[in-house]
Protein backbone atom coordinates (compact mmCIF):
# COMPACT_ATOMS: atom_id res chain seq x y z
CA UNK A 1 0.00 0.00 0.00
CA UNK A 2 1.60 3.09 -1.48
CA UNK A 3 0.86 6.17 1.10
CA UNK A 4 1.67 10.05 -0.12
CA UNK A 5 1.97 12.36 2.89
CA UNK A 6 1.50 15.91 2.02
CA UNK A 7 3.19 18.72 3.82
CA UNK A 8 0.59 19.38 6.64
CA UNK A 9 0.37 16.11 7.29
CA UNK A 10 -2.48 14.76 5.18
CA UNK A 11 -2.32 11.22 4.07
CA UNK A 12 -3.67 10.19 0.42
CA UNK A 13 -3.75 6.56 -0.53
CA UNK A 14 -5.79 4.18 -2.78
CA UNK A 15 -8.05 2.17 -0.22
CA UNK A 16 -6.69 -1.31 0.86
CA UNK A 17 -6.90 -3.22 4.16
CA UNK A 18 -3.36 -3.83 4.60
CA UNK A 19 -2.56 -1.28 7.35
CA UNK A 20 -5.36 0.32 9.78
CA UNK A 21 -5.82 3.93 8.42
CA UNK A 22 -7.33 5.05 11.74
CA UNK A 23 -4.13 4.87 13.59
CA UNK A 24 -2.87 7.48 11.05
CA UNK A 25 -5.78 10.15 12.87
CA UNK A 26 -8.79 10.84 11.29
CA UNK A 27 -9.66 9.11 8.31
CA UNK A 28 -12.00 10.37 5.26
CA UNK A 29 -12.91 7.82 2.76
CA UNK A 30 -14.42 8.76 -0.44
CA UNK A 31 -14.98 7.13 -3.96
CA UNK A 32 -12.34 7.31 -6.27
CA UNK A 33 -14.54 5.53 -8.98
CA UNK A 34 -17.09 3.53 -10.08
CA UNK A 35 -16.43 -0.21 -11.84
CA UNK A 36 -19.56 -1.05 -13.39
CA UNK A 37 -20.89 -3.18 -15.72
CA UNK A 38 -22.25 -2.86 -18.83
CA UNK A 39 -24.21 -4.71 -21.85
CA UNK A 40 -22.55 -7.47 -23.21
CA UNK A 41 -21.45 -8.87 -19.68
CA UNK A 42 -17.94 -6.52 -20.30
CA UNK A 43 -17.40 -3.96 -17.28
CA UNK A 44 -16.27 -0.14 -17.29
CA UNK A 45 -14.23 1.77 -14.74
CA UNK A 46 -15.14 5.15 -14.52
CA UNK A 47 -12.61 7.30 -12.93
CA UNK A 48 -14.99 11.12 -13.05
CA UNK A 49 -15.28 11.54 -9.27
CA UNK A 50 -11.44 12.24 -9.11
CA UNK A 51 -11.72 13.92 -12.75
CA UNK A 52 -10.42 11.43 -14.87
CA UNK A 53 -11.84 9.64 -17.56
CA UNK A 54 -14.16 5.77 -18.73
CA UNK A 55 -11.47 3.63 -18.70
CA UNK A 56 -12.27 -0.16 -20.95
CA UNK A 57 -14.23 -1.84 -21.94
CA UNK A 58 -12.90 -4.93 -20.16
CA UNK A 59 -14.14 -8.50 -20.24
CA UNK A 60 -13.99 -9.16 -17.10
CA UNK A 61 -14.06 -7.41 -13.74
CA UNK A 62 -10.73 -8.41 -12.73
CA UNK A 63 -8.96 -6.04 -15.42
CA UNK A 64 -11.43 -3.01 -15.24
CA UNK A 65 -10.03 -3.19 -10.96
CA UNK A 66 -6.67 -3.50 -12.67
CA UNK A 67 -7.07 -0.82 -14.79
CA UNK A 68 -8.93 1.09 -12.15
CA UNK A 69 -5.76 0.94 -9.45
CA UNK A 70 -3.37 1.39 -12.23
CA UNK A 71 -4.98 4.90 -13.31
CA UNK A 72 -5.38 6.10 -9.77
CA UNK A 73 -1.40 5.16 -8.72
CA UNK A 74 -0.16 7.01 -12.15
CA UNK A 75 -2.68 10.06 -12.15
CA UNK A 76 -4.54 10.10 -8.90
CA UNK A 77 -2.11 9.13 -5.90
CA UNK A 78 0.78 11.60 -5.80
CA UNK A 79 -1.54 15.21 -7.61
CA UNK A 80 0.01 17.74 -7.18
CA UNK A 81 -2.77 19.28 -5.45
CA UNK A 82 -5.81 18.15 -2.55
Amino acid sequence: MELVIYPGGVVRCVYDEAIELGALGRVSVKRASHVEPVAGGRWRADMSPVGGPVLGLFPRRSAALAAEADWLHAHWLAAASL
